[in-house]
């Protein structure tokens, strides 16, 4: 299992010009929520150009997907273009930890829609990216309603609402 390392993932989805934003645990880290996570998601345009930049991506992390323990054996999957469009998400293995691409991820209308109310964002070391904005994250949490989803949605609220007062 590689190190989580989500920056070098970024930086390779950025490098290959993939249209993504940054959601889940790590979006809600750059809003300033203390809770940990061991692996990054993003949601990628789905659109045909983007599919090849994000297959050139995924290649350069050595991506394996990611199969949980009810399938433990690798399962067969051809990572090109035509898979990436046929599906819409998908976990892999990568050289720079998990990743997950989330063509539509719960609770909303993908790329499109998140778009309107994502920033860019600067992680370090001159690496911008699109990170989604809290209320989307709120609302991406509160429609996968799982227990830990939940919690996430009250720590980003409270996150948010600490925002506000500093505003």
């Amino acid at each position: 299992m590689a190190d989580f390392d989500p920056l070098r993932a970024l930086r390779v989805l950025s490098g290959h010009r993939v249209r993504f934003i940054v959601v889940g645990g790590v979006a809600g880290r750059v809003w300033g929520s203390p809770t940990i996570t061991n692996d990054l998601d993003v949601c990628y345009e789905r659109r045909s150009d983007n599919y090849e930049a994000l297959v050139r991506a995924l290649r350069e992390l050595e991506a394996t997907l990611r199969v949980g323990r009810a399938t433990p054996d690798p399962i067969p999957f051809q990572l090109d273009a035509r898979s990436i469009k046929a599906g819409d998400c998908f976990t892999f293995i990568t050289a720079a930890g998990d990743l997950d691409c989330l063509g539509t991820p719960t609770g909303t209308g993908g790329y499109s829609d998140l778009l309107k109310n994502a920033s860019e964002e600067e992680l370090g070391d001159g690496l911008r990216v699109l990170v989604a904005s809290l209320d989307d994250l709120i609302r991406m949490k509160r429609a996968a309603g799982r227990p830990k989803d939940r919690i996430a949605v009250e720590i980003l609220t409270a996150v948010k609402e600490e925002r506000e007062r500093q505003d």
